[in-house]
Formats: C-alpha cells, sequence, structure tokens
C-alpha cells in the first residue's frame, strides 16, 4: 500500500501500489469548479492515467492552473490534428502562434484555400470525436521504434529533433488510428475538450480557446491585425531562410554555421531598428517617441538603439527608462491576493514622471533618479538630463502607450512604438513555442543577475507579470504607430545554460516546480549556442550580460 496526500481537500489515505490518479480523484471525490484533467504529484504535472508506485502528495488541477491550460491547449491541437488527417489528408497542418485570443494555424500547402465550408468541416469532426470520448494514450517506446512511426507518418521535423536527444525509450501519443509526438500531458480522452471554434483568420484559421480564467467560455477574438502582420513577416523570412523548427537551427549550429545565422539575424533587427527611425522622420515634428512591450521584450536596449539610429539622422535622442519611475517598494499597490503589483500603472511615480518630463519638453534640466530593485527605492546620482534643439524624448516602459500615461500630449509630436519578442520558431508543425515562454526565460536569467531574484522568485511571480500585461499593456499595442520584433530567431540556443543553472535551483517542495520542469524539458532540445559569438549591442546582451550599453 501507498500513501496519498491529496491537497485539494486536506484527505490522507492509502491505495494499492499502481492506483491511478484518476481512480484517487473518484475515491477522494474531489471536486472543482471546472473538469479536473491532471493532478500535479510532487509538485510536477502528470496525466490522470499516470500510475503511482510510492507515497506521494496530490494536487488535482483544471484548466484555471497554467499547467492545465496547456493540457487543454495540447489535447485541442491533437484533435484539429486528427480532424485534418480524416478529411484533409493530403494536408500539413501547422499550428502557430498566439493570436486574438485563440492559435493561428494553417497549411503547408499555400493552394488550400481556408473558408468557412472547410471550418465548418473540421469543427464538426472534432465534435463528433469529442462525443466518441476516444482516449488520448501515451506509449513508451524504443526511440528508434518511435522515429521509425514518425517517418511513416510524415512527421519528420519530430524526427529530426527527437533523434537528437539520444534517448533509448520516446513518448508516442495516440488518439484512435492517428499518432503525434506532444511535448507534455494530454487530457484523459477527447470528452474533456468541449470548449473551442474554428474560423477562418488570415490565410489559415483561428482555434479559439477557451478563458483560462472561466474555462467554460471562449475568449472574444480581439483583431490585431499589425501584430498579425509582423508574425507572418517574420515567418515568412524564417521560410525562407529554411529555419521554421528547433531542428532546422540545430542542423546549422551542429554544421557550423550558427553563428552565421546569428549575425544574419542580429544585421535583419538592426536594419529594422533603421527603418523605425526613418519612419520617424518621415512623420515630422516629433519631439517625443513612446515605447511600450511586455516585460523582457528588450525595451531598454530597444530605445538605446533607436536612439542611436536618431542621433544618425542628425537628431539629439535623450533615452528615459520608466523603471526608474516606480514608487518605493513600500508603497507599491497589491493585488486582490494582498501580492506587489508591479505592472499596475499606479506602481510608477506617475507625478514625478508627469513633472520632469513636462520640464524636459520645456528645455529645462532635470536630475533623473536611478531605481535600485534590490533595495526597492529610487536613488539620486547626480544623473542630468536636458532636451537640446533637434532633442527628441525616447521613453520605454510598459505603460508607455498608455493615454493616461501623458495625458494631453500632443499626438502630432508622439510616435508609438510596440516592441515584443514574438517567437516565430516552433519546435515542431503542431508544437509552437510560446512567446511568453520566451519572455520568461529572460525574464529568469535577468532577474537572477541584476535584480536579485531566483528562479523560483520569478516562476511565482509570472502569473501577476501576466494579468498585468492583459489589463495595462495589450489593449493599447495596436495604436503603436511601428511594431518590433526583438526576438533572435536562436536566442533560445543561447539563453540555454544561463537558464538551465537558474531553474535547476528550483526544488521539488517548490509550487515553481512544474513550471521549472517544463521549461527544462523544452530546452532540452535546443543546442547550445556558445555567447561570445552575441555581439555586444545585441537586445540579448540586456539580459545576460556583456553589452555595451549602460542600464
Amino acid at each position: 500500500m501507498i500513501e496519498i496526500i491529496c491537497t485539494n481537500n486536506n484527505l490522507k489515505k492509502e491505495y494499492p501500489i499502481g492506483t491511478t490518479l484518476q481512480e484517487i480523484a473518484e475515491d477522494m471525490k474531489v471536486t472543482s469548479d471546472y473538469t479536473i484533467l491532471a493532478a500535479k504529484v510532487n509538485n510536477e504535472v502528470k496525466s490522470l492515467h499516470y500510475e503511482i508506485y510510492k507515497n506521494k502528495v496530490v494536487h488535482f488541477i483544471d484548466a484555471t492552473d497554467i499547467s492545465g491550460y496547456m493540457i487543454y491547449e495540447r489535447s485541442l491541437h491533437f484533435l484539429l490534428y486528427k480532424a485534418v488527417k480524416e478529411l484533409y489528408p493530403t494536408q500539413n497542418l501547422v499550428i502557430g502562434h498566439s493570436i486574438s485570443g485563440g492559435k493561428y494555424c494553417e497549411f503547408e500547402d499555400a493552394g488550400f484555400t481556408v473558408d468557412e465550408e472547410v471550418c465548418k468541416a473540421l469543427e464538426q469532426r472534432m465534435r463528433e470525436l469529442v462525443e466518441q470520448d476516444i482516449p488520448f494514450i501515451r506509449e513508451e517506446l524504443p526511440t528508434k521504434e518511435a522515429l521509425q512511426i514518425f517517418e511513416k507518418e510524415g512527421l519528420t521535423n519530430k524526427k529530426n529533433l527527437i533523434e537528437k536527444r539520444n534517448y533509448l525509450y520516446t513518448s508516442v501519443y495516440h488518439l484512435g488510428d492517428c499518432i503525434n509526438y506532444f511535448y507534455g500531458c494530454l487530457a484523459p480522452s477527447t470528452r474533456y475538450l468541449r470548449k473551442f471554434g474554428l474560423k477562418p483568420y488570415g490565410s489559415g484559421l483561428l482555434l479559439m480557446m477557451p478563458s483560462r480564467h472561466h474555462p467554460n467560455h471562449l475568449v472574444n477574438p480581439a483583431p490585431s491585425p499589425k501584430l498579425f502582420n509582423i508574425f507572418s513577416e517574420y515567418k515568412t523570412w524564417n521560410k525562407i531562410l529554411g529555419i521554421s523548427y528547433v531542428s532546422d537551427i540545430n542542423r546549422l549550429i551542429d554544421e557550423g554555421n550558427g553563428t552565421a545565422l546569428l549575425m544574419l539575424t542580429e544585421a535583419l533587427q538592426e536594419k529594422k531598428i533603421a527603418q523605425v527611425a526613418d519612419h520617424i522622420k518621415e512623420k515630422g515634428d516629433v519631439k517625443i517617441v513612446l515605447l511600450s512591450g511586455p516585460s523582457s521584450s528588450g525595451k531598454t536596449t530597444t530605445s538605446k538603439r533607436v536612439s542611436l539610429q536618431l542621433a544618425v539622422l542628425g537628431y539629439f535622442p535623450v533615452p528615459v527608462s520608466m523603471d526608474n519611475y516606480f514608487v518605493e517598494r513600500g508603497h507599491t499597490p497589491l493585488d486582490k491576493d494582498g501580492k506587489p503589483d508591479f505592472e499596475h500603472l499606479n506602481a510608477i511615480d506617475l507625478d514625478l514622471f508627469n513633472s520632469q518630463m513636462n520640464d524636459l519638453i520645456h528645455g529645462k534640466e532635470i536630475d533623473i533618479p536611478t531605481f535600485d530593485f534590490q533595495q526597492g527605492t529610487k536613488v539620486w546620482k547626480g544623473n542630468k538630463l536636458k532636451l537640446g534643439p533637434k532633442g527628441v524624448l525616447v521613453i520605454e516602459g510598459i505603460h508607455a502607450l498608455n493615454p493616461a500615461l501623458l495625458p494631453g500630449l500632443p499626438q502630432s509630436q508622439t510616435f508609438r512604438i510596440f516592441a515584443s519578442a514574438l517567437t516565430t520558431i516552433a519546435i515542431d508543425r503542431q508544437n509552437p513555442i510560446h512567446t511568453t515562454d520566451n519572455r520568461l526565460i529572460r525574464r529568469i536569467i535577468r532577474d537572477s543577475k541584476y535584480r536579485g531574484y531566483s528562479a523560483e522568485n520569478t516562476l511565482l511571480r509570472w502569473e501577476s507579470v501576466r494579468k498585468g500585461e492583459t489589463k495595462w499593456i495589450f489593449p493599447y499595442q495596436e495604436n503603436a504607430d511601428e511594431m518590433f520584433n526583438s526576438a533572435i530567431c536562436c536566442e533560445l540556443n543561447i539563453f540555454k545554460p544561463f537558464a538551465l543553472q537558474q531553474l535547476y535551483k528550483v526544488t521539488e517542495a517548490s509550487e515553481a516546480y512544474s513550471e521549472a520542469r517544463r521549461l527544462i524539458k523544452m530546452l532540452e532540445y535546443f543546442t547550445e549556442l556558445p555567447e561570445k559569438d552575441v555581439p555586444h549591442s545585441s537586445i540579448l546582451r540586456e539580459f545576460f550580460g556583456g553589452s555595451v550599453f549602460k542600464y
């Protein structure tokens, strides 16, 4: 017998060795406001099919938990994949980035037209599969056998990635007669997937997802044409270079061409920054450039590089970081859980910020503060700023596009930029890399180096950060005059050793353990690219050090 402690209802009970999580949930009568999808076993996410052989602490989760939501998402990807294979067997489904509250999906055959009829047929078939209650079955196979299956099924990008891992065994997932591979747990069966929708979007379709905080309701799609266009531009560029998937980048690194790829991507980014500066000049009498973006999008370095390009055009840019205007730590607004809400607009000392920006615009000299993140207070180091002739304020911060930041600002004299690390490289066709994961890894590295926060601390704060972005940043992104993608296609290959060093410190007893393990597993698929070749002006240097810029 084994002892199970269930934290959902604080019960402790003994079970025979090999009892599944599903059986334990039913026996303990675990309830939730929403459908239970999986469990955290000693803080590691496991499928409800998982059999337990030792004493464990178990917590059952639904889609309101980030791990549960990802399970729902992955399972829905497999459900759509099966519907496509049945109705359009010659088409290769590519599940891409998040957009408008859903997942943008397209087909490799550019000649395949996705219209209302196609979406209606796929959605109807998906709902039929849901009613059939088909189980998602995970099978451990010798890796050689798994690779043969992937080859037979046409899953070549999965085969190329997994054969480099040198693992003896590999998981294969079954949904009826359909086979695929996913990088994490799936739901027990199709009947768990009742909330979804399909609609034509761009040249593909939008897989509409349930709200994470209200899983019984679909997210209302919000138009994001500018964001969609920047994603599409970079994905097209990736295809030209032949680097759509992680295995493509790993291959280039193995062939000794990783540094060349890095230099090419950096050159493209510099050209984009120069174009932004050109557009600022074309607008005319611009006095203020406002640069916003979510956490760890490289706003600070982007603002400094935009400033350099403006200087080339004859301007005298004055960069200002809103991070230096945080209120004292003890005055930070609290969220509903009583935790500091650093993303709240009132986490900024608005009175001081508005006063000093107005002084600058009117030609006065100011003494700008520096925020000490370890001490949680502003310090004054005698840093003087003044806006002279041909001067342009370049203000960066998460609230820079919020109209409430600088009320009454003349629109004709402002230029707005939205920057984010928009990940356009996928693990494979049906396993995209979340842009939020890219930014989270950046933040883990930066926080440990510059802000005195452990990976555990950063992971536990991330939920609050995401809520703040949803409330304070993303509603204003489409107001931007220009969107800038700060991602480097091979950056996770570079960040890998820095991130792993911190993630391995998260212990099993931590609530952050499941997320740490998920990120560790994702990073295992990347071949390392040494950081020594990263230019010292690169946005990546903002996170692990060695930049020519002062922060």
